[in-house]
C-alpha cells in the first residue's frame, strides 16, 4: 500500500475563469492545461498545481486556506498589489518560522504565500 507524501494539486470552484486565470498567472503560476475560455484549467507553481473548475455558481465560504511555499513572498505580494489585487495582510515573519502574506483570489479563496525562515 502506498502512503501519500504530498498534496500535488487543489481544485477550486471559480465563477469567472478568465479573471481567475489572469490572477494566478500574474502571481507567477503557469497555465499547463485549459485557459481563460475553458471550463477547467490547471496551473503550476513549482511542483504544485491549482486546478480551476468553472461551475457557474459561487463557491462557498469558510473552507480554509491554501498555502504555497515560494522563494519570495515579498516579491509575489509586490506583484499582486502592482496588478491591483489587494492583499489581506502585509508580508511578515511568523512565530512558527515562516515569512508569509494572505490574499484572496477573485472568487474569495484564501491563499497564503510563504517561505520557511530556517
Amino acid at each position: 500500500m502506498s502512503t501519500a507524501r504530498e498534496i500535488n494539486a487543489i481544485t477550486l470552484v471559480v465563477v469567472d475563469m478568465a479573471a481567475s486565470v489572469r490572477f494566478y498567472e500574474r502571481l507567477g503560476f503557469t497555465t499547463v492545461f485549459g485557459g481563460p475560455a475553458t471550463e477547467f484549467t490547471s496551473l503550476s507553481i513549482g511542483d504544485n498545481f491549482v486546478n480551476l473548475q468553472h461551475t457557474g455558481e459561487a463557491p462557498g465560504t469558510g473552507w480554509g486556506r491554501v498555502i504555497f511555499h515560494v522563494e519570495s513572498p515579498d516579491d509575489i505580494h509586490a506583484t499582486a498589489t502592482n496588478h491591483g489585487y489587494p492583499a489581506e495582510t502585509e508580508p511578515a515573519d511568523a512565530p512558527w518560522g515562516e515569512r508569509y502574506f494572505h490574499i484572496l483570489d477573485p472568487d474569495g479563496h484564501e491563499l497564503s504565500f510563504a517561505r520557511r525562515l530556517n
